[in-house]
């Protein structure tokens, strides 16, 4: 090996993929220890994922949604953090805290939006090579807006690209539906989380919409559909999950310790027995056809089923897309797609979002030495993910990338009590067998997670919310966007 080898890929930057809360926290945190980062942003702006789940209020205030080191590159600016206890809609989130970040000289400068990236490889190796892989450079494959295509070279990669591009089909067997995606191209189903109330209020209005998926991006839609209801007349609503019951969206009511979720649940149940929701529980869908309307074709329990709509919002959780990291090499859980230390702890069956213990870079370390999957997307398909556990996951790869091995595993948080947790179509919750559990594991309200020094960490966005992800920090539903963390 050339003397001059490792001192040449030290001084490569690292590459975050993704600038919502998780990318650009992790940006802070390199920052800090004198490390460069290189931000690629697929959207036009930053956070983009967030800006579209925008007219969504958070289920935590801000105390758990802004990362330690961003405030403290944002403190002496002139910044103004907003009040601690009260709930920032995603919009605010954005305006508020991501864009000032993104917007620091340090940060904007390696910031690339309208950057999407294609794939991520080692120079000059694919994946079936292993002499020298660890001290090659990492090559980002991007492409910009104009279509033009470039490789970057890096040190180490952090993926936090969130989930909100790739929502889960809406068929039976993680597949789906024959017609859905003729359903898609004709503009029947729309995109997750839409602004029934303001910017797609037309498109609503009047109409009979079917909302399918039993997590809290489901609940928030099908809140707004019941306010646009008693302002527009002839607005109807359905409702189809594939569980026996709903008991498990309506959650923990006042024990949550997230006020804002345990009201969701609530309000939702009384929208259900006033009679303005009409819900079909077991419900699957085997096939789409369309015309003016959407025939949604149904298996029930008492034989098939025939739902005519104008429309359906589709908020059946989200997944990871792992088609850029093919030339990578992973270990991930076969279950829940997460890396395969963490898939165990996060598993919906066993677990709500506020049972998973601390964890950092050693249990999100992949085969590939300095690749690390943060974020929403380090859930893979699990929809119990929290905002504030991706801020200390970045805490500690970044630690782990300065060689501070004894702060990147000296992992902590201590998470709010976590009622409710987002549960997806495509995840296990929304099941019968899951729905006799719920009372005692995804569903149920858990203790606080007390700190946790030396275990690895996992999550990051907030509880449960945005890009499906209800996160403690991210909307219902999303991710981050799995809560808008959803992350991006």
């Amino acid at each position: 090996m050339p003397e001059n080898t490792e001192p040449r890929l030290s001084a490569l930057p690292i590459a975050v993929i993704g600038s919502g809360p998780v990318g650009l926290a992790a940006a802070a945190h390199l920052l800090e220890r004198g490390l460069t980062p290189m931000i690629f942003e697929a959207g036009d702006t930053p956070a983009a994922a967030v800006s579209a789940w925008g007219h969504i209020r958070l289920f935590s205030p801000w105390r758990y949604d802004v990362d330690a080191a961003a405030r403290r590159l944002l403190a002496g600016t002139g910044w103004q953090e907003p009040v601690a206890d009260t709930l920032p809609t995603g919009a605010e989130l954005v305006e508020q805290y991501l864009r000032p970040l993104a917007a620091l000289p340090a940060i904007r400068s390696v910031l690339h939006t309208s950057s999407e990236v294609l794939t991520v490889s080692r120079e000059g190796m694919d994946k079936t090579r292993t002499g020298g892989r660890d001290i090659a450079p990492f090559l980002v494959r991007v492409r910009d807006a104009e279509g033009k295509i470039t490789d970057h070279r890096a040190r180490a990669v952090i993926d936090a690209s969130g989930t909100w591009s790739t929502p889960n089909p809406l068929g039976q067997a993680g597949l789906a539906a024959p017609g859905e995606a003729e359903a898609y191209a004709a503009g029947l189903i729309t995109a997750p989380l839409p602004d029934v109330t303001g910017r797609g209020r037309a498109r609503f209005a009047g109409k009979h919409v079917l909302v399918v998926g039993a997590g809290h991006s489901a609940a928030n839609t099908l809140l707004a559909l019941g306010e646009l209801a008693e302002q527009e007349p002839g607005t109807r609503i359905s409702w189809a999950i594939r569980s026996s019951s709903a008991d498990g969206v309506y959650g923990g009511g006042d024990l949550d310790g997230l006020p804002a979720r345990g009201a969701l649940g609530s309000r939702l149940r009384a929208l259900v027995q006033d009679g303005r929701i009409d819900l079909h529980t077991s419900f699957t869908i085997t096939g789409f056809k369309n015309a003016q309307t959407l025939a949604v074709m149904g298996a029930t329990p008492s034989g098939e089923v025939r739902l005519e709509v104008d429309l359906l919002v589709p908020a059946t959780g989200f997944r990871p897309n792992l088609d850029m990291l093919r030339e990578i090499r992973l270990d991930l859980d076969p279950a829940v797609e997460a890396p395969r230390a963490l898939g165990p702890l996060i598993d919906p069956e066993f677990h709500s979002c506020g049972t998973v213990e601390p964890h950092g870079a050693r249990m999100l370390s992949h085969p590939e030495k300095d690749f690390y999957i943060t974020g929403m997307k380090s859930y893979g398909r699990a929809p119990t993910f929290l905002m504030a556990t991706g801020y200390e996951q970045v805490r500690s790869i970044a630690a782990a990338l300065a060689g501070d091995q004894e702060a990147a595993d000296d992992v902590q948080l201590v998470l709010p009590e976590t009622g409710v947790c987002s549960t997806d179509l495509g995840g296990s919750c929304d099941t019968d067998a899951a729905v006799g559990q719920g009372e005692s594991s995804c569903c149920a309200p858990v203790p606080v997670a007390a700190p946790a020094a030396g275990a690895a960490e996992a999550a990051g966005s907030s509880c449960c919310s945005a890009p499906e992800p209800a996160f403690l920090g991210i909307p219902t539903g999303l991710a981050h966007g799995r809560s808008a963390e959803r992350e991006n």
